[in-house]
C-alpha cells in the first residue's frame, strides 16, 4: 500500500511538471505582441489607467472625495487662520463670554450629515455593483498559496500554478529587468468582451488577490470561496500586474499576479491548446504502477 501511494504520488507529480510546462509555453506565445498597461509607475500618485467600468467607477468616486475633503480642509484651514489673527487678545481685549450658539452647533451637525449622505450616494452604488456578480463567460478558481497563486479554470479542466519570475528569467519570458517583482511564469488568461468571474480562496494562510486597473481586490480565506468579476474592454488587449495584498508571511512580497487579456479568437485558441495539453496529459496513466500496487 505505502509503495503504491509513493509511486502515484511520484506519477501525479510528474504529470503536474508537464502541465506547468505546457501552460508556460503556452502563455510565453500570448505575451508575444502584448502590451505592458496595468504597472506601477514610479513616482506615480494616482490609480493606473482602469480598463474595467468598475475601475473607472472607483476613480470617478475618489475625484468626487478628493474634491469634498479639499474643500472641507480649506475651509477649515481658513477658518483657524482667521480665529487666530481676529480673536487674539490685541485684537480683543476683553474676550466673549458666550458658552453656545445654536445656529453654529445646528450647522457642524447637519452639514457634515449632509456631506455624509452625498458620499454615501455615490459610494454606495459603486460597493454594490462590486458586489453584485453578474453571469459569467468565464470562471477561474484563484488559490493563494504560501508565496505563489494557483489558476483552475473548472469549465475546461485546466489547472496550473503562478510563480514569480527571477530577474535571470524576465528575458527568457519577454519581460524587462523593470518588471522584476511583477511577471510570473505563467499568467491567467481572460478575453476581453467578456464577463470573467474569479473565485478567490487560499490553501494555508489569508491571501488577497488585487489587480489595480481592473479595480478589483477580493481577501483569500481557507476553507470560502469568495468571487470578484470584471470585464475588461475590448480594444484594452494587454498585460496587467498585480499582487497579494494580504500580509501573508517572510515572501508576501513575492507572489505578484500577472492577467493577460486577449482577444475573444485568442482566449478560445489558448483554452483549447491548454485542453488538449491537459488531457494528453491525464491519459498517461500507469498501468504497470497500479497492477503491482494491486499485486501486493
Amino acid at each position: 500500500m505505502m509503495l503504491r501511494k509513493t509511486l502515484y504520488g511520484l506519477w501525479a507529480g510528474i504529470g503536474a511538471t508537464l502541465a506547468a510546462g505546457a501552460v508556460a509555453a503556452q502563455t510565453a506565445g500570448l505575451r508575444d505582441g502584448l502590451e505592458i498597461i496595468g504597472a506601477p509607475v514610479p513616482g506615480a500618485t494616482g490609480f493606473q489607467p482602469g480598463v474595467t467600468e468598475l475601475a473607472r467607477d472607483i476613480r470617478a468616486l475618489d475625484a468626487l472625495l478628493i474634491v469634498i475633503m479639499t474643500a472641507i480642509v480649506l475651509f477649515v484651514t481658513a477658518l483657524l487662520l482667521w480665529s487666530v489673527f481676529r480673536h487674539n487678545e490685541r485684537a480683543n481685549p476683553t474676550p466673549a463670554t458666550f458658552t453656545h450658539n445654536t445656529k453654529i452647533e445646528v450647522t457642524w451637525t447637519v452639514v457634515p450629515l449632509i456631506i455624509l449622505v452625498v458620499i454615501g450616494a455615490f459610494s454606495l452604488p459603486v460597493l454594490f455593483k462590486q458586489q453584485t456578480i453578474p453571469e459569467a463567460d468565464v470562471v477561474v478558481k484563484a488559490t493563494g498559496y504560501q508565496w505563489y497563486w494557483g489558476y483552475e479554470y473548472p469549465e475546461h479542466g485546466i489547472a496550473y500554478d503562478s510563480f514569480m519570475l527571477t530577474e535571470e528569467e524576465l528575458a527568457d519570458f519577454g519581460y524587462s529587468p523593470d518588471e522584476h517583482l511583477l511577471a510570473t511564469d505563467t499568467a491567467m488568461v481572460v478575453p476581453t468582451g467578456a464577463t470573467v468571474v474569479v473565485q478567490v480562496t487560499a490553501a494555508d494562510v489569508i491571501h488577497s488577490w488585487t489587480v489595480p486597473a481592473f479595480g478589483v481586490k477580493q481577501d483569500g480565506v481557507p476553507g470560502r470561496l469568495a468571487e470578484l468579476w470584471f470585464e475588461v474592454e475590448e480594444g484594452q488587449e494587454g498585460v496587467y500586474f498585480g499582487q497579494c495584498s494580504e500580509l501573508c508571511g517572510v515572501n508576501h512580497a513575492f507572489m505578484p499576479i500577472t492577467v493577460f487579456a486577449v482577444t475573444q479568437e485568442e482566449y478560445d485558441a489558448w483554452i483549447n491548446g491548454e485542453a488538449q495539453e491537459f488531457a494528453s496529459i491525464g491519459d498517461m496513466r500507469a498501468p504497470g504502477v497500479i497492477e503491482l500496487a494491486s499485486a501486493e
